[in-house]
């Protein structure tokens, strides 16, 4: 693959992560504060919201490194090798954890799309583990495809 097709995959996994930090920085307190301001009485969901919405970013932010790590892989022609398959692994990994965060996150999104009156938000995580779903399996056919191609590839090379 030539290198600017890469870079430009670089740059584009690069910009795919600055929008999620804003939207941790800046839309998740808000979010935070509202879920306060719908239950004052239970002044704890702010600290859950803000917790279970923030530590989805984590696996996310680990995902786009691997996919870095797989790009870089790819520069130094090693696209077929044991570091990709692991690193697609990761990647499956980390949208299988999403997943399961936003499913542990659906009762509060539920809360405060039920006082608010806003079933749009139940709609936005229900979007979001789903493609985090696809995500995942997507990841794991290629990491099974390229495991194939690897093994492939070895006993090519022991035949020749």
């Amino acid at each position: 693959m030539e290198r600017g097709t890469t870079l430009f995959l670089k740059i584009a996994v690069i910009i795919i992560g600055i929008p999620v930090l804003a939207l941790c920085i800046f839309l998740v307190p808000e979010i935070a504060n509202f879920a306060e301001e719908l239950y004052p009485d239970r002044a704890y969901l702010k600290y859950l919201v803000l917790i279970g919405l923030d530590a989805a970013a984590i696996p996310f932010y680990f995902a786009l490194y691997q996919a870095f790590k797989l790009l870089h892989y790819i520069d130094r022609n090693e696209a077929f090798s044991e570091l990709s398959v692991g690193a697609l692994k990761n990647i499956k990994y980390c949208a299988i954890t999403i997943s399961i965060l936003y499913v542990f996150n659906m009762p509060l999104l539920y809360l405060i799309a039920e006082k608010d009156d806003a079933p749009g938000i139940i709609l936005i995580g229900l979007i979001i583990i789903f493609a985090s779903i696809v995500i995942a399996v997507f990841a794991a056919v290629l990491q099974r495809l390229l495991k194939a191609a690897i093994d492939i590839k070895s006993e090519n090379d022991l035949t020749v």
